[in-house]
C-alpha cells in the first residue's frame, strides 16, 4: 500500500461524510410512526448503504472504515449530554424500545461487516489469438 495524497483526501472526505450522516442518523433515529421505529430503520439502512457505496466506489476498505468511524464519533458525541445539559437522544421510558442504544450498536456492527467483507475480484478472461478478429468485427458492427 503506497501513500498518496489523493487517497488521504478520500479518507478525510469519507470521515466528514460519516460525521454528517452520523449526526443526521442520531437525530432522526428517534422518529416513530405509530409503534414502528421508522427513523431507526431509515438511519440503519442509510448508514449501511453509505458504507457500502463508499467501499464499492473507492474499492478501499480504509475509506469505508473512515466513513464508519466518522459516523460512530458523531453518534457518540451527539448521544451524550451537551454543555448546557441538553440531550439529543433521551433515555427511553422503562420497558420501551431504546432506539438510541440500537442505533449506537448498529453503526459499529455495520461498519465491521462492510469493512470486513472479502473483496470479490474476478480475473479477466485471457484473450486467445482467434478472438482478435471477432472483437474487431464487433467494434466495426457497433460503429456502423
Amino acid at each position: 500500500m503506497n501513500f498518496s495524497w489523493a487517497r488521504l483526501g478520500t479518507w478525510v472526505i469519507a470521515v466528514v461524510i460519516g460525521l454528517v450522516y452520523g449526526v443526521a442518523g442520531t437525530i432522526g433515529q428517534a422518529a416513530m410512526w405509530g409503534i414502528l421505529p421508522l427513523g431507526l430503520l431509515i438511519a440503519i439502512i442509510g448508514v449501511g448503504a453509505l458504507l457500502l457505496a463508499v467501499r464499492l466506489l473507492t474499492a478501499d476498505r480504509w475509506a469505508a472504515l473512515a466513513c464508519g468511524l466518522g459516523a460512530m464519533v458523531a453518534t457518540l458525541v451527539f448521544s451524550g449530554k451537551g454543555p448546557g445539559g441538553s440531550v439529543v437522544v433521551p433515555a427511553p421510558v422503562d420497558g420501551q424500545l431504546s432506539t438510541g442504544i440500537i442505533w449506537t450498536v448498529a453503526v459499529p456492527i455495520l461498519t465491521a461487516f462492510i469493512v470486513g467483507w472479502p473483496a470479490l475480484r474476478t480475473a479477466a478472461a485471457p484473450v486467445s489469438a482467434g478472438d482478435d478478429e471477432s472483437v474487431a468485427q464487433n467494434v466495426e458492427r457497433t460503429t456502423n
